[in-house]
């Protein structure tokens, strides 16, 4: 067996939990899609306050990430992954009195723990991707996981639709009496224990695997979590790449969980399966991903396409018709499928522009980075928060002239950023 061989054959197990991890990731993240929609018919919620949901998930992120890049480097990264795990568990049995109290503000603070808990998770299984190969090649790996993590966002509303919207597709667009809203918010309260208790045995499995541990390549007992910070902003590489990466995931969480909202207002029976479609055309983007980089395409060229697409679509969602069914009868109707307005199937579409961006700017932005990688990845990971602001301004400009259509206005300055970043901004190694 060749040198090469061995270090492919030790990478396997590591790859297959990391893969098992991001599904899970990929499930929990997606479910907001359907359950937006969901708690904003049974509790009468504003775009703007439904926009909150996401909030309270991905805000976790902003004051989180940074304590768990310091909680890896005193655990490790294995109990890392598991204590993330652990806390996604507490926040799955947290759901459970929210759905019995119907109070707005307890779904809010279990949305809030899994936020944190998938931080840490996020923190800590990235860099494992990265690390495990060579740096070329590493936006193919995180391909590879961004297909099981966005295949399960095509799963997760399909199960959330079967275990729990498929009895109530005939109140769509109906107030509901007092009985129908406990009925709705109970349908809740298995599907989240059955997802806390298989999350916290998988972390139960992570720690006792035989996962290696990742050489800590920030442990530097001269410098103190905020000189490591200073330093790693110093790279203008990795500093744009927060912003890009803030961005990114603000259009991400746009395109794949505001669409059921904007498919409910659009008087659409199965609003909660919407998710699917954008996942769909995430994991189309994902395996192009693995086709063509880096043989075909730098991962530089892949986000600059990337980019474009997202602004082309962005301006035919604005520009578009609610009442055209043009791309469903040509791609859809014919193979049995949903007769669904333009306007919903192109921000699907924008799954496909999403695709490449994390997978190209993660490396791109730790390119260099050395022994500052870990306190890097914390610094990526933070700009998950996009995806709390991102669905929050859609909520806002949704709230006002501009209506649900035109509130994914917001999109077009962070198609532009990232375009920005893809010709220029990862490239620069100074700020002078």
């Amino acid at each position: 067996m060749t040198v090469t061989s061995e270090k492919r054959s030790s990478s396997a197990i590591p790859m297959a939990i990391v893969a098992t991890l991001f599904f899970i990731l990929g499930f929990a993240t997606w479910l907001n899609g359907s359950l937006m929609p969901y708690l904003k018919q049974i509790l009468q919620l504003t775009p703007f306050q439904a926009s909150l949901i996401l909030f309270s998930f991905y805000i976790a992120v902003t004051f989180t990430a940074l304590p768990s890049a310091a909680v890896i480097r005193k655990v490790g990264y294995k109990k890392g992954m598991a204590l993330g795990m652990a806390t996604m568990m507490v926040a799955g049995l947290l759901f459970i009195p929210a759905a019995k109290s119907q109070i707005f503000i307890l779904f809010l603070l279990a949305q809030l723990v899994m936020g944190i808990g998938q931080t840490l998770l996020q923190t800590a299984v990235n860099p494992y991707v990265v690390r495990l190969g060579p740096e070329e090649s590493a936006a193919a790996r995180i391909s590879i996981m961004g297909i099981l993590n966005k295949g399960a966002g095509v799963i997760a509303p399909m199960v959330f639709t079967a275990l729990i919207l498929s009895n109530f597709t005939h109140l769509v667009g109906k107030e509901l009496t007092p009985i129908e809203v406990d009925e709705m918010a109970n349908g809740l309260i298995f599907p989240y224990l059955g997802m806390a208790v298989f999350i916290g045995l998988l972390a139960f499995a992570v720690l006792k695997s035989p996962l290696p541990e990742l050489e800590n390549a920030d442990d530097d007992s001269n410098s103190n979590g905020k000189e490591q910070i200073k330093q790693a902003l110093a790279h203008p590489n990795l500093a744009l790449g927060v912003i890009a990466i803030f961005v990114y995931v603000a259009v991400e969480v746009i395109a794949g969980d505001t669409i059921g909202t904007f498919a409910l207002s659009l008087g659409v029976e199965n609003y909660s399966v919407m998710t699917s479609y954008t996942m769909i055309c995430m994991v189309i983007g994902y395996i192009l991903g693995i086709v063509l980089i880096p043989r075909y395409v730098s991962q530089a060229k892949a986000l600059t396409v990337s980019a474009i697409l997202g602004v082309l679509l962005s301006l035919g969602v604005l520009l578009g018709s609610n009442e055209s069914y043009a791309i469903a009868n040509a791609v859809l109707v014919p193979f049995g499928g949903a007769q669904l307005p333009d306007t919903l199937l192109m921000i699907a579409f924008l799954g496909l522009a999403n695709a490449i961006v994390w997978p190209a700017v993660f490396p791109l932005a730790l390119s260099g980075m050395g022994k500052l990688t870990s306190t890097g990845s914390a610094l990526l990971v933070m700009g998950i928060a996009g995806g709390a602001f991102g669905p929050l301004f859609w909520g806002l400009a949704s709230g006002s002239s501009f209506g649900q259509q035109g509130g994914y206005i917001v999109m077009l300055p962070c198609y532009l950023f990232i375009l920005f970043y893809a010709l220029k901004g990862h490239k620069m190694r100074s700020w002078s």
